[in-house]
């Protein structure tokens, strides 16, 4: 469960809070001793998607089923708006 931590707290302590979050801890945010808000670590997303050299290099090594590629092809083609 993340530690509460009062919007009085947080106006009065912010460089504790922000190194606390620094530091990986979740921390709910309250007003009236009531949750209002999350603060968590920030998160860099990693895109799903992988250059088509990658995927290559992946299917080279894993050894997949060899008509992939070409279904690959296939698809790509169809996803392709020639307009």
């Amino acid at each position: 469960m993340a530690r509460e931590v009062s919007v009085r707290d947080l106006r009065n302590h912010t460089a504790q809070v922000v190194a606390a979050v620094q530091a990986g801890e979740r921390l709910s945010l309250t007003v009236n001793r009531t949750p209002v808000a999350d603060i968590v670590p920030y998160e860099r997303s990693k895109s799903p998607w992988v250059a088509s050299v990658t995927l290559r290099e992946i299917v080279a090594e894993a050894g997949a089923d060899s008509g992939l590629l070409e279904d690959l092809a296939t698809v790509r083609g169809d996803l392709i708006d020639e307009a």
